[in-house]
């Protein structure tokens, strides 16, 4: 239901384009590691990956599962609830573990929170915190990174701010852009790997952040199905999907 609902609603909010590296794929078992600036990027990178054929399971904050509605729907779709300094924690990554078992791709946001500022700027993704290295490492499922811009100009600042950004979203429809990285496989120690995957997610945030602007410049992607599938390259022709209306 998320991924529909964040398929259905986000282009009324923003105009939409996906990206993708040429060797890009999404294949079982993955894990879309992406960086998170707003209130508004889970729905923005739901509705990117379900263009893809990828609907996944969202690891996020507990608190989200005490919401009205909400939290009910995380709670019946399998969604992963994250406590952290609590007993509790522990279970989140073997649920992951077992979802990735199954074939299912998980959606992490390895910074762990949203970045304090007040302004609706790009900035690149800030530290990483061990999580997506231990489940990667327990898994040995590949790492996909995706970078995405654009949704801090949907909410971002105080929550005065971020309610105006929701209401007037529909008549600005801010450009948002989604780009998906290459799958690959973190080495070494913990930090090694968090390392690798700050520095993936950091480069296909550049990539989404210099399309902000440019829906034209690449154009948007076709479904990226399992490992039968050939990679999709990023093409230069522009595409009337893709273009800004």
């Amino acid at each position: 239901m998320l991924s529909r609902l964040a398929h259905n609603l986000v282009p009324a909010f923003g105009r939409l384009t996906v990206t993708a590296d040429a060797d890009a794929a999404l294949a079982p078992g993955s894990i879309v590691a992406a960086n998170h600036t707003s209130l508004a990027d889970p729905a923005v990178v739901l509705a990117a990956l379900r263009r893809l054929g990828v609907q996944p399971v969202v690891m996020a904050a507990a608190g989200l599962w005490r919401l009205p509605v909400l939290g009910g729907a995380l709670a019946r779709e399998g969604h992963i609830p994250v406590y952290r300094k609590d007993r509790r924690a522990a279970q989140a990554l073997d649920r992951a573990v077992a979802a990735l078992e199954e074939g299912r791709v998980i959606l992490i946001y390895a910074e762990g929170g949203l970045p304090l500022r007040k302004d609706a700027a790009e900035a690149a993704p800030g530290p990483f915190r061990s999580g997506l290295a231990r489940l990667a490492e327990r898994s040995g499922a590949p790492v996909v990174p995706v970078g995405q811009a654009g949704a801090r100009r949907i909410t971002s600042g105080s929550v005065a701010k971020q309610l105006a950004g929701l209401v007037t979203a529909p008549a600005r429809r801010p450009d948002l852009h989604v780009h998906v990285g290459a799958p690959l496989t973190l080495t070494g120690d913990r930090a090694a790997r968090t390392a690798q995957a700050h520095e993936a997610v950091t480069d296909a945030w550049r990539t989404a952040a210099a399309q902000l602007g440019e829906p034209a410049a690449l154009a948007p992607l076709a479904p990226l199905a399992g490992p039968a599938e050939p990679p999709l390259p990023a093409r230069r022709n522009p595409s009337p999907s893709g273009a800004r209306r």
